[in-house]
């Protein structure tokens, strides 16, 4: 086989073709901020009040900060997609780049440090029980005993109350917090139990608005980040604005929009950095 003599000229255009093509490239790689064509971020689809994907689009407190953070990194709404990040994925999600950023109540803990990094935190939440509103009996966890609390399957946190401090709870099955909320609507349960932003969101949804009533027991600190892959440097792009969210009002918009029907009485904005133990 004769092989062709490659000319100087040619050879140009052929250099130039391939950084065409790298120049056009719909990768989505946003290190540098604003001058990829999109940005892709991951949040929860079924959570009200926090990420959720509706008809109409994505909505919740999860996803206006995201977007807040998407516009000052140099991207527009448009530019934005979204992608579901179930619990048990995000870390993967990270680690293969599958996203750029995840903002999906994601609580920042030791061990999930090891794998990512965390800007923010950006909402320090709390485990706490929602209840009937017209619930008078319920004033502190250790009145849970004998009361049935809802467990949904995969969370550990009905099982903590029952371990840690009301033994005599009843635990009762149910597959998602969104099953268990006719349930305890109706008094198949007298409780149930997760983060107080989560049990906020559900709670603010038009259906139930001021049917439930959050007891206010602060079980635990959750303090939420937004997880980067390890060593990327849109951490510390993520956490100024985060920092302009606060100053200019916007966050407190965001938390009054999404959580305010459930009288929600949330934490101030967390510094950056200070992660409550």
């Amino acid at each position: 086989m004769k092989l062709r003599k490659v000319t100087a000229a040619s050879a140009t255009v052929f250099a130039l073709a391939l950084t065409a093509t790298a120049c056009g490239s719909d990768d989505g790689d946003s290190g540098s901020g604003g001058d990829g064509k999109k940005i892709t971020i991951g949040i929860k689809f079924d959570q009200p009040g926090l990420g959720q994907k509706t008809p109409q689009g994505y909505t919740g407190f999860d996803v206006d900060v995201a977007t807040y953070v998407a516009k000052k990194l140099g991207y527009t709404e448009d530019q934005i997609e979204w992608k579901e990040s179930k619990s048990a994925d995000r870390e993967t999600m990270l680690q293969r780049g599958d996203v750029d950023f995840i903002a999906a109540t994601y609580s920042i803990t030791p061990k999930r440090e090891a794998k990512v990094d965390f800007a923010g935190p950006y909402l320090l939440a709390h485990q706490d029980v929602l209840l009937r509103a017209d619930d008078d009996k319920i004033k502190s966890p250790e009145d849970l005993n004998d009361a049935k609390l809802c467990s949904v399957t995969g969370s550990t946190s009905a099982q903590n109350v029952k371990d840690k401090l009301a033994p005599k709870a009843q635990l009762q099955p149910y597959p998602t917090y969104s099953a268990c909320l006719p349930g305890l609507q109706n008094g198949a349960v007298d409780a149930l139990t997760t983060d107080d932003s989560i049990l906020a969101g559900y709670a603010a949804q038009s259906q139930f608005k001021g049917k439930f009533k959050l007891a206010g027991f602060k079980l635990t600190n959750e303090n939420y980040g937004i997880g980067v892959k390890k060593g990327s440097d849109l951490k510390d792009k993520i956490n100024k604005a985060l920092e302009e969210m606060v100053a200019d009002k916007s966050w407190d918009k965001a938390v009054k929009d999404n959580f305010g029907p459930a009288n929600y009485k949330n934490e101030p904005a967390p510094k950056i950095g200070d992660v409550k133990s």
